[in-house]
Protein backbone atom coordinates (compact mmCIF):
# COMPACT_ATOMS: atom_id res chain seq x y z
CA UNK A 1 0.00 0.00 0.00
CA UNK A 2 1.42 3.37 -0.99
CA UNK A 3 1.77 5.82 1.87
CA UNK A 4 0.46 9.35 1.74
CA UNK A 5 4.00 10.79 1.76
CA UNK A 6 4.99 8.75 -1.28
CA UNK A 7 1.88 9.87 -3.07
CA UNK A 8 2.70 13.50 -2.36
CA UNK A 9 6.23 13.08 -3.77
CA UNK A 10 4.76 11.70 -6.98
CA UNK A 11 2.81 14.92 -7.58
CA UNK A 12 4.50 17.63 -9.73
CA UNK A 13 5.86 20.73 -8.08
CA UNK A 14 3.79 23.06 -10.29
CA UNK A 15 0.04 22.95 -9.83
CA UNK A 16 -2.56 24.37 -12.09
CA UNK A 17 -5.20 26.53 -10.57
CA UNK A 18 -8.41 24.55 -10.87
CA UNK A 19 -11.66 26.16 -11.75
CA UNK A 20 -14.61 26.28 -9.39
CA UNK A 21 -16.10 23.09 -10.78
CA UNK A 22 -12.89 21.16 -10.23
CA UNK A 23 -12.35 22.32 -6.66
CA UNK A 24 -12.18 19.33 -4.32
CA UNK A 25 -15.09 18.93 -2.02
CA UNK A 26 -14.56 19.30 1.68
CA UNK A 27 -14.22 15.85 3.18
CA UNK A 28 -16.46 15.43 6.19
CA UNK A 29 -16.95 12.51 8.52
CA UNK A 30 -20.27 10.78 8.06
CA UNK A 31 -22.84 11.29 10.76
CA UNK A 32 -23.91 8.03 12.34
CA UNK A 33 -27.08 7.92 14.38
CA UNK A 34 -27.34 5.06 16.89
CA UNK A 35 -30.38 4.40 19.02
CA UNK A 36 -34.04 5.19 18.93
CA UNK A 37 -36.51 7.60 20.43
CA UNK A 38 -36.33 5.85 23.79
CA UNK A 39 -32.57 6.27 23.93
CA UNK A 40 -33.03 9.97 23.22
CA UNK A 41 -35.50 10.17 26.08
CA UNK A 42 -32.98 8.49 28.39
CA UNK A 43 -30.38 11.05 27.34
CA UNK A 44 -32.84 13.83 28.15
CA UNK A 45 -33.53 12.22 31.53
CA UNK A 46 -29.79 12.14 32.18
CA UNK A 47 -29.61 15.85 31.31
CA UNK A 48 -32.52 16.55 33.66
CA UNK A 49 -30.65 14.72 36.43
CA UNK A 50 -27.66 16.97 35.87
CA UNK A 51 -29.88 20.02 36.39
CA UNK A 52 -31.03 18.47 39.65
CA UNK A 53 -27.38 18.05 40.60
CA UNK A 54 -26.77 21.78 40.30
CA UNK A 55 -29.71 22.43 42.61
CA UNK A 56 -28.34 19.85 45.03
CA UNK A 57 -24.97 21.60 45.23
CA UNK A 58 -26.75 24.76 46.35
CA UNK A 59 -28.69 22.72 48.89
CA UNK A 60 -25.48 21.12 50.22
CA UNK A 61 -23.79 24.50 50.50
CA UNK A 62 -26.67 25.73 52.67
CA UNK A 63 -26.38 22.61 54.84
CA UNK A 64 -22.63 23.10 55.24
CA UNK A 65 -23.12 26.70 56.32
CA UNK A 66 -25.81 25.61 58.76
CA UNK A 67 -23.58 22.90 60.23
CA UNK A 68 -20.70 25.34 60.72
CA UNK A 69 -23.06 27.75 62.43
CA UNK A 70 -24.28 24.93 64.68
CA UNK A 71 -20.70 24.07 65.72
CA UNK A 72 -19.99 27.68 66.62
CA UNK A 73 -23.26 28.30 68.48
CA UNK A 74 -23.11 25.00 70.40
CA UNK A 75 -19.53 25.61 71.52
CA UNK A 76 -18.20 22.44 69.86
CA UNK A 77 -15.82 24.21 67.53
CA UNK A 78 -12.88 23.76 69.94
CA UNK A 79 -13.49 20.02 70.26
CA UNK A 80 -13.90 19.82 66.51
CA UNK A 81 -10.51 21.42 65.79
CA UNK A 82 -8.77 19.48 68.58
CA UNK A 83 -10.14 16.17 67.26
CA UNK A 84 -9.04 16.91 63.70
CA UNK A 85 -5.50 17.67 64.84
CA UNK A 86 -5.10 14.17 66.27
CA UNK A 87 -6.39 12.26 63.24
CA UNK A 88 -4.19 9.46 61.85
CA UNK A 89 -4.26 9.96 58.05
CA UNK A 90 -3.31 6.32 57.40
CA UNK A 91 -6.70 5.11 58.64
CA UNK A 92 -8.42 7.78 56.57
CA UNK A 93 -6.57 6.52 53.50
CA UNK A 94 -7.60 2.97 54.40
CA UNK A 95 -11.22 4.15 54.53
CA UNK A 96 -10.91 5.72 51.08
CA UNK A 97 -9.48 2.47 49.70
CA UNK A 98 -12.34 0.59 51.34
CA UNK A 99 -14.85 2.74 49.48
CA UNK A 100 -12.94 2.18 46.24
CA UNK A 101 -13.53 -1.52 46.87
CA UNK A 102 -17.24 -0.67 47.05
CA UNK A 103 -16.92 0.75 43.55
CA UNK A 104 -14.94 -2.25 42.27
CA UNK A 105 -17.44 -4.80 43.59
CA UNK A 106 -20.25 -2.80 42.02
CA UNK A 107 -18.55 -3.06 38.63
CA UNK A 108 -18.00 -6.80 39.15
CA UNK A 109 -21.69 -7.27 40.00
CA UNK A 110 -22.60 -5.70 36.66
CA UNK A 111 -19.96 -7.79 34.88
CA UNK A 112 -21.40 -11.00 36.34
CA UNK A 113 -24.68 -10.21 34.58
CA UNK A 114 -23.09 -9.00 31.34
CA UNK A 115 -20.80 -12.01 30.94
CA UNK A 116 -23.83 -14.26 30.39
CA UNK A 117 -24.23 -12.71 26.95
CA UNK A 118 -21.14 -13.98 25.15
CA UNK A 119 -21.40 -11.31 22.44
CA UNK A 120 -22.38 -8.32 24.59
CA UNK A 121 -20.75 -5.07 23.36
CA UNK A 122 -20.47 -3.71 26.91
CA UNK A 123 -16.90 -3.63 28.21
CA UNK A 124 -15.36 -2.99 31.60
CA UNK A 125 -14.90 0.73 30.97
CA UNK A 126 -18.55 1.01 30.06
CA UNK A 127 -19.48 -0.70 33.33
CA UNK A 128 -17.16 1.61 35.25
CA UNK A 129 -19.05 4.53 33.73
CA UNK A 130 -22.40 2.96 34.64
CA UNK A 131 -21.39 2.31 38.27
CA UNK A 132 -19.86 5.78 38.57
CA UNK A 133 -23.08 7.39 37.39
CA UNK A 134 -24.93 5.37 40.04
CA UNK A 135 -22.59 6.60 42.77
CA UNK A 136 -22.85 10.18 41.49
CA UNK A 137 -26.60 10.50 41.02
CA UNK A 138 -27.48 8.47 44.11
CA UNK A 139 -25.87 11.20 46.19
CA UNK A 140 -26.91 14.24 44.20
CA UNK A 141 -30.53 13.65 43.15
CA UNK A 142 -33.54 13.48 45.49
CA UNK A 143 -34.18 9.88 46.44
CA UNK A 144 -31.65 8.73 43.83
CA UNK A 145 -34.17 9.54 41.08
CA UNK A 146 -31.46 10.15 38.49
CA UNK A 147 -29.70 6.80 38.93
CA UNK A 148 -31.75 4.49 36.70
CA UNK A 149 -32.13 6.89 33.69
CA UNK A 150 -28.44 7.77 33.72
CA UNK A 151 -27.32 4.14 33.90
CA UNK A 152 -29.70 2.96 31.19
CA UNK A 153 -28.49 5.78 28.95
CA UNK A 154 -24.86 4.73 29.41
CA UNK A 155 -25.69 1.10 28.69
CA UNK A 156 -27.42 2.07 25.44
CA UNK A 157 -24.46 4.28 24.60
CA UNK A 158 -22.24 1.20 24.99
CA UNK A 159 -24.22 -0.61 22.29
CA UNK A 160 -27.06 -2.40 24.08
CA UNK A 161 -30.59 -2.05 22.82
CA UNK A 162 -33.01 -0.28 25.12
CA UNK A 163 -34.82 -3.49 26.23
CA UNK A 164 -31.51 -5.23 27.00
CA UNK A 165 -30.17 -2.18 28.85
CA UNK A 166 -33.38 -1.90 30.85
CA UNK A 167 -33.30 -5.60 31.71
CA UNK A 168 -29.72 -5.41 32.93
CA UNK A 169 -30.36 -2.27 34.97
CA UNK A 170 -33.61 -3.50 36.53
CA UNK A 171 -32.05 -6.78 37.66
CA UNK A 172 -29.10 -4.95 39.17
CA UNK A 173 -31.37 -2.41 40.87
CA UNK A 174 -33.63 -5.10 42.33
CA UNK A 175 -30.72 -7.17 43.66
CA UNK A 176 -29.09 -4.08 45.17
CA UNK A 177 -32.27 -3.06 46.99
CA UNK A 178 -32.76 -6.65 48.17
CA UNK A 179 -29.14 -6.72 49.32
CA UNK A 180 -29.71 -3.76 51.63
CA UNK A 181 -32.62 -5.57 53.29
CA UNK A 182 -30.76 -8.89 53.51
CA UNK A 183 -27.66 -7.24 54.99
CA UNK A 184 -29.75 -5.39 57.60
CA UNK A 185 -31.59 -8.61 58.51
CA UNK A 186 -28.29 -10.47 59.00
CA UNK A 187 -26.94 -7.67 61.17
CA UNK A 188 -30.11 -7.65 63.32
CA UNK A 189 -29.74 -11.38 63.89
CA UNK A 190 -26.10 -11.00 64.92
CA UNK A 191 -26.33 -7.70 66.85
CA UNK A 192 -29.97 -7.44 67.87
CA UNK A 193 -29.15 -7.64 71.57
CA UNK A 194 -26.66 -4.77 71.23
CA UNK A 195 -29.31 -2.45 69.80
CA UNK A 196 -31.90 -3.43 72.41
CA UNK A 197 -29.48 -2.90 75.30
CA UNK A 198 -27.89 0.30 74.00
CA UNK A 199 -30.91 2.16 72.62
CA UNK A 200 -33.77 0.83 74.74
CA UNK A 201 -34.30 4.21 76.46
CA UNK A 202 -33.27 6.48 73.57
CA UNK A 203 -35.99 8.55 71.91
CA UNK A 204 -35.91 10.67 68.75
CA UNK A 205 -38.57 13.39 68.57
CA UNK A 206 -40.46 11.55 71.28
CA UNK A 207 -40.37 8.20 69.46
CA UNK A 208 -38.66 5.06 70.71
CA UNK A 209 -35.58 4.22 68.65
CA UNK A 210 -36.60 0.57 68.60
CA UNK A 211 -39.85 1.39 66.84
CA UNK A 212 -38.01 3.68 64.43
CA UNK A 213 -35.69 0.80 63.56
CA UNK A 214 -38.65 -1.52 62.99
CA UNK A 215 -40.26 1.10 60.76
CA UNK A 216 -37.10 1.52 58.67
CA UNK A 217 -36.67 -2.22 58.25
CA UNK A 218 -40.37 -2.57 57.36
CA UNK A 219 -40.05 0.25 54.82
CA UNK A 220 -37.17 -1.54 53.09
CA UNK A 221 -39.13 -4.81 53.16
CA UNK A 222 -42.14 -3.13 51.54
CA UNK A 223 -39.90 -1.41 48.98
CA UNK A 224 -38.18 -4.63 47.89
CA UNK A 225 -41.43 -6.59 48.03
CA UNK A 226 -43.15 -4.01 45.85
CA UNK A 227 -40.41 -4.24 43.23
CA UNK A 228 -40.60 -8.05 43.20
CA UNK A 229 -44.39 -7.96 42.88
CA UNK A 230 -44.04 -5.47 40.06
CA UNK A 231 -41.73 -7.89 38.27
CA UNK A 232 -43.68 -11.09 38.91
CA UNK A 233 -47.31 -9.88 38.92
CA UNK A 234 -47.61 -6.95 36.50
CA UNK A 235 -51.31 -7.62 35.77
CA UNK A 236 -52.63 -7.21 39.35
CA UNK A 237 -50.32 -4.24 39.91
CA UNK A 238 -51.73 -2.51 36.82
CA UNK A 239 -55.30 -3.17 37.97
CA UNK A 240 -54.56 -1.68 41.41
CA UNK A 241 -52.89 1.29 39.73
CA UNK A 242 -55.88 1.85 37.44
CA UNK A 243 -58.20 1.68 40.45
CA UNK A 244 -56.12 4.25 42.34
CA UNK A 245 -55.98 6.60 39.35
CA UNK A 246 -59.71 6.31 38.79
CA UNK A 247 -60.31 7.09 42.46
CA UNK A 248 -58.00 10.10 42.25
CA UNK A 249 -59.85 11.44 39.23
CA UNK A 250 -63.25 10.85 40.89
CA UNK A 251 -62.12 12.80 43.96
CA UNK A 252 -60.71 15.58 41.70
CA UNK A 253 -57.20 14.97 43.04
CA UNK A 254 -55.97 14.37 39.49
CA UNK A 255 -57.08 16.41 36.52
CA UNK A 256 -57.66 14.82 33.12
CA UNK A 257 -54.16 15.62 31.81
CA UNK A 258 -52.35 14.09 34.77
CA UNK A 259 -54.68 11.11 34.77
CA UNK A 260 -53.89 10.33 31.13
CA UNK A 261 -50.16 10.82 31.66
CA UNK A 262 -50.03 8.56 34.74
CA UNK A 263 -52.24 5.97 33.03
CA UNK A 264 -49.93 5.80 30.03
CA UNK A 265 -46.90 5.52 32.30
CA UNK A 266 -48.56 2.74 34.31
CA UNK A 267 -49.59 0.81 31.21
CA UNK A 268 -46.22 0.93 29.43
CA UNK A 269 -43.60 1.06 32.16
CA UNK A 270 -44.96 -1.71 34.38
CA UNK A 271 -45.10 -4.11 31.44
CA UNK A 272 -41.63 -3.07 30.24
CA UNK A 273 -40.14 -3.43 33.71
CA UNK A 274 -41.68 -6.88 34.23
CA UNK A 275 -40.68 -8.22 30.83
CA UNK A 276 -37.13 -6.88 31.16
CA UNK A 277 -36.67 -8.39 34.61
CA UNK A 278 -38.02 -11.78 33.57
CA UNK A 279 -35.81 -11.82 30.49
CA UNK A 280 -32.62 -11.07 32.43
CA UNK A 281 -33.55 -13.20 35.45
CA UNK A 282 -34.06 -16.26 33.23
CA UNK A 283 -30.37 -16.99 33.90
CA UNK A 284 -31.20 -17.65 37.54
CA UNK A 285 -27.88 -19.36 38.33
CA UNK A 286 -26.02 -16.03 38.15
CA UNK A 287 -28.35 -14.19 40.55
CA UNK A 288 -26.79 -15.64 43.77
CA UNK A 289 -23.34 -14.59 42.53
CA UNK A 290 -24.54 -11.04 41.86
CA UNK A 291 -26.27 -10.91 45.25
CA UNK A 292 -23.12 -12.10 47.03
CA UNK A 293 -21.05 -9.43 45.28
CA UNK A 294 -23.68 -6.87 46.27
CA UNK A 295 -23.50 -7.87 49.94
CA UNK A 296 -19.70 -7.54 49.91
CA UNK A 297 -20.05 -4.18 48.17
CA UNK A 298 -22.46 -2.91 50.82
CA UNK A 299 -20.16 -4.17 53.56
CA UNK A 300 -17.37 -1.97 52.16
CA UNK A 301 -19.59 1.11 52.57
CA UNK A 302 -21.02 0.16 55.99
CA UNK A 303 -17.52 -0.42 57.39
CA UNK A 304 -16.42 3.21 56.88
CA UNK A 305 -17.21 4.32 60.49
CA UNK A 306 -14.77 1.67 61.71
CA UNK A 307 -11.88 3.35 59.88
CA UNK A 308 -12.94 6.79 61.14
CA UNK A 309 -12.97 5.52 64.74
CA UNK A 310 -9.51 4.02 64.35
CA UNK A 311 -8.29 7.28 62.81
CA UNK A 312 -9.04 8.97 66.15
CA UNK A 313 -7.28 6.18 68.04
CA UNK A 314 -10.56 4.83 69.45
CA UNK A 315 -11.51 1.19 69.95
CA UNK A 316 -13.96 -0.15 67.38
CA UNK A 317 -15.87 -3.36 66.79
CA UNK A 318 -16.12 -4.05 63.07
CA UNK A 319 -19.32 -6.09 63.38
CA UNK A 320 -21.06 -3.37 65.42
CA UNK A 321 -19.94 -0.75 62.92
CA UNK A 322 -21.33 -2.83 60.03
CA UNK A 323 -24.65 -3.24 61.84
CA UNK A 324 -24.92 0.45 62.73
CA UNK A 325 -23.87 1.47 59.23
CA UNK A 326 -26.62 -0.66 57.70
CA UNK A 327 -29.19 0.97 59.99
CA UNK A 328 -28.00 4.43 58.93
CA UNK A 329 -28.40 3.43 55.29
CA UNK A 330 -31.98 2.31 55.91
CA UNK A 331 -32.70 5.73 57.36
CA UNK A 332 -31.03 7.41 54.38
CA UNK A 333 -33.30 5.50 51.98
CA UNK A 334 -36.38 6.64 53.88
CA UNK A 335 -35.43 10.34 53.47
CA UNK A 336 -36.34 11.71 49.99
CA UNK A 337 -33.43 14.14 49.91
CA UNK A 338 -30.12 14.00 48.00
CA UNK A 339 -27.95 11.45 49.76
CA UNK A 340 -30.43 11.31 52.64
CA UNK A 341 -29.15 14.69 53.81
CA UNK A 342 -30.31 15.33 57.34
CA UNK A 343 -31.36 11.73 57.99
CA UNK A 344 -27.82 10.42 57.58
CA UNK A 345 -26.45 12.97 60.05
CA UNK A 346 -29.17 12.29 62.62
CA UNK A 347 -28.80 8.51 62.31
CA UNK A 348 -25.01 8.68 62.60
CA UNK A 349 -25.24 10.93 65.64
CA UNK A 350 -27.56 8.63 67.56
CA UNK A 351 -25.97 5.33 66.54
CA UNK A 352 -22.30 6.31 66.95
CA UNK A 353 -22.24 9.01 69.63
CA UNK A 354 -21.26 6.55 72.39
CA UNK A 355 -18.40 5.23 70.24
CA UNK A 356 -17.00 8.64 69.27
CA UNK A 357 -17.62 10.60 72.47
CA UNK A 358 -16.34 14.16 72.15
CA UNK A 359 -14.89 13.27 68.71
CA UNK A 360 -18.43 12.99 67.29
CA UNK A 361 -18.59 16.28 65.38
CA UNK A 362 -15.23 15.73 63.67
CA UNK A 363 -16.02 12.05 63.08
CA UNK A 364 -19.30 12.98 61.38
CA UNK A 365 -17.55 15.37 59.01
CA UNK A 366 -14.82 12.87 58.09
CA UNK A 367 -17.32 10.02 57.63
CA UNK A 368 -19.58 12.17 55.46
CA UNK A 369 -16.59 13.30 53.41
CA UNK A 370 -15.45 9.74 52.69
CA UNK A 371 -18.95 8.34 52.17
CA UNK A 372 -20.55 11.26 50.33
CA UNK A 373 -18.38 14.08 49.02
CA UNK A 374 -15.24 12.21 47.92
CA UNK A 375 -17.17 9.58 45.90
CA UNK A 376 -18.91 12.39 44.01
CA UNK A 377 -15.56 13.96 43.10
CA UNK A 378 -14.10 10.60 42.02
CA UNK A 379 -17.18 9.43 40.12
CA UNK A 380 -17.68 12.61 38.07
CA UNK A 381 -14.74 12.08 35.64
CA UNK A 382 -15.39 8.32 35.44
CA UNK A 383 -18.88 8.78 33.98
CA UNK A 384 -17.39 9.56 30.57
CA UNK A 385 -15.36 6.34 30.29
CA UNK A 386 -16.10 4.12 27.27
CA UNK A 387 -14.66 0.85 26.05
CA UNK A 388 -12.68 1.18 22.83
CA UNK A 389 -12.93 -2.41 21.57
CA UNK A 390 -15.99 -4.36 20.56
CA UNK A 391 -14.71 -7.57 22.13
CA UNK A 392 -17.10 -8.90 24.77
CA UNK A 393 -16.01 -9.50 28.35
CA UNK A 394 -16.66 -13.23 27.92
CA UNK A 395 -14.37 -13.60 24.89
CA UNK A 396 -11.76 -11.26 26.34
CA UNK A 397 -11.30 -13.22 29.55
CA UNK A 398 -11.40 -16.56 27.74
CA UNK A 399 -8.63 -15.31 25.47
CA UNK A 400 -6.57 -14.12 28.42
CA UNK A 401 -7.06 -17.42 30.25
CA UNK A 402 -5.97 -19.38 27.19
CA UNK A 403 -2.95 -17.10 26.75
CA UNK A 404 -1.96 -17.65 30.38
CA UNK A 405 -2.02 -21.41 29.83
CA UNK A 406 0.03 -21.11 26.63
CA UNK A 407 2.61 -18.84 28.26
CA UNK A 408 2.88 -21.17 31.27
CA UNK A 409 3.75 -24.02 28.89
CA UNK A 410 6.13 -21.84 26.84
CA UNK A 411 3.86 -21.98 23.81
CA UNK A 412 4.27 -18.39 22.65
CA UNK A 413 3.24 -19.14 19.10
CA UNK A 414 -0.40 -19.78 19.99
CA UNK A 415 -0.85 -16.62 22.04
CA UNK A 416 -3.96 -14.87 20.78
CA UNK A 417 -4.22 -11.13 20.35
CA UNK A 418 -7.32 -8.92 20.50
CA UNK A 419 -9.43 -9.46 17.43
CA UNK A 420 -9.80 -6.41 15.24
CA UNK A 421 -12.33 -5.69 12.53
CA UNK A 422 -12.27 -8.51 10.00
CA UNK A 423 -13.04 -7.48 6.41
CA UNK A 424 -13.18 -9.82 3.46
CA UNK A 425 -13.70 -8.33 -0.01
CA UNK A 426 -16.44 -9.96 -2.05
CA UNK A 427 -15.23 -12.72 -4.32
CA UNK A 428 -15.63 -12.17 -8.08
CA UNK A 429 -18.64 -13.93 -9.56
CA UNK A 430 -19.21 -15.47 -13.00
CA UNK A 431 -15.54 -15.37 -13.80
CA UNK A 432 -15.37 -11.56 -13.91
CA UNK A 433 -12.44 -9.57 -12.53
CA UNK A 434 -12.21 -6.07 -11.13
CA UNK A 435 -10.46 -3.38 -13.08
CA UNK A 436 -6.96 -2.21 -12.23
CA UNK A 437 -6.52 1.27 -10.76
CA UNK A 438 -3.22 3.09 -11.38
CA UNK A 439 -2.02 6.59 -10.61
CA UNK A 440 -0.28 8.68 -13.28
CA UNK A 441 2.55 11.12 -12.68
CA UNK A 442 0.10 14.01 -12.57
CA UNK A 443 -1.79 12.37 -9.76
CA UNK A 444 -4.83 11.35 -11.82
CA UNK A 445 -6.37 7.92 -11.40
CA UNK A 446 -6.63 5.64 -14.41
CA UNK A 447 -9.00 2.69 -14.33
CA UNK A 448 -8.07 -0.11 -16.71
CA UNK A 449 -11.12 -2.24 -17.31
CA UNK A 450 -10.65 -5.95 -17.95
CA UNK A 451 -11.01 -7.35 -21.42
CA UNK A 452 -14.48 -8.57 -22.16
CA UNK A 453 -15.17 -11.71 -24.09
CA UNK A 454 -16.07 -10.89 -27.72
CA UNK A 455 -19.42 -12.73 -27.56
CA UNK A 456 -20.36 -11.01 -24.32
CA UNK A 457 -19.41 -7.61 -25.85
CA UNK A 458 -21.62 -8.20 -28.87
CA UNK A 459 -24.54 -9.24 -26.66
CA UNK A 460 -24.08 -6.10 -24.56
CA UNK A 461 -23.98 -3.85 -27.63
CA UNK A 462 -27.12 -5.50 -29.03
CA UNK A 463 -29.03 -4.86 -25.81
CA UNK A 464 -27.89 -1.22 -25.63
Amino acid sequence: MTSNNDRERERPATKKTPDAAALPRERRAPKISVGDVSAVEDRKADSTSMRQVRTTFIFLAILAIGYCAYLVMSGQIDDFVRALVGVDPRWILAGVLCFLCYYVFGVLAYAAIVVIDHDSPVGFRDLMSVEASGVFFMRLTPGGAGVIPSQIYRLTRAGLSLPDASALQFVRFTLYEAGEGIFAAIMLLLCGNYFLETFADVKIIGLDVTWIGIFMFGFKFVQVGGVLLLCLLPGPIQKLGHLGLALGRALHILNEERYERYLEFLTTQVTTFSQAFRSAASNWHVLPVVELLTLVQLGCMYALPYFVLRAFGLEADLLICLASGSMVELLVNAIPLPGGAGGAEVGFTYLFRDMFGWHLSAGLVIWRTIEYLLPVVIAAPCMGMRSTTGESIYHRWNRRLDNTVHVAHGDWGNVKRPAGIAYRPPTPQNGTHDGTITRTASGDLTVKMPKTHRGAAKERDRRS
